[in-house]
């Protein structure tokens, strides 16, 4: 058993999935620190200085001032600014894998082989598909 753990652990398609989760969880950071950090500041100065991680509706009684103060006090919160933030992420994540596997494609695309030269013409006399060096048509006998 350890050895044919070992056989699908090492096959090359086991190994290549390991590495791209790695990259993805690790692009996926790097895309939340940009909408967070990059994105999500201009946006929310050109709307007014609005934090779209303070959008949040309280379910129950209380006013709070951020989502930080309510999850302090214990009030049990919807965060759509989060959701926001999370969604503005996917789309951001697809769009860049979309391009990627785009170029992917762009690079594997193989030029189509220039048509072989062809062997056949056809009899004039009965539109029989004869070799190109005959003579005699094989099916009406005509000559050529």
């Amino acid at each position: 058993m350890l050895k044919e753990f070992r056989e699908f652990a090492l096959r090359g398609n086991a190994v290549d999935l390991a590495i791209g989760v790695i990259i993805g969880a690790a692009f996926g950071g790097i895309v939340t620190s940009l909408v967070n950090d990059v994105l999500m500041p201009p946006i929310g100065k050109a709307l007014g200085g609005v934090d779209f991680s303070n959008f949040f509706v309280v379910l129950g009684a209380g006013q709070f001032a951020s989502l930080k103060a309510a999850k302090d006090a214990g009030a049990a919160t919807i965060n759509y600014g989060v959701f926001l933030n999370t969604i503005i992420n996917f789309v951001i994540i697809a769009i860049v894998l979309f391009a990627v596997v785009k170029g992917m494609n762009r690079l594997k695309r193989e030029e189509p082989a220039p048509a072989a030269a062809p062997t056949t013409k056809d009899c004039p006399f009965c539109a029989t598909a004869i070799p190109l060096r005959a003579t005699r048509c094989p099916h009406c006998t005509s000559g050529l």
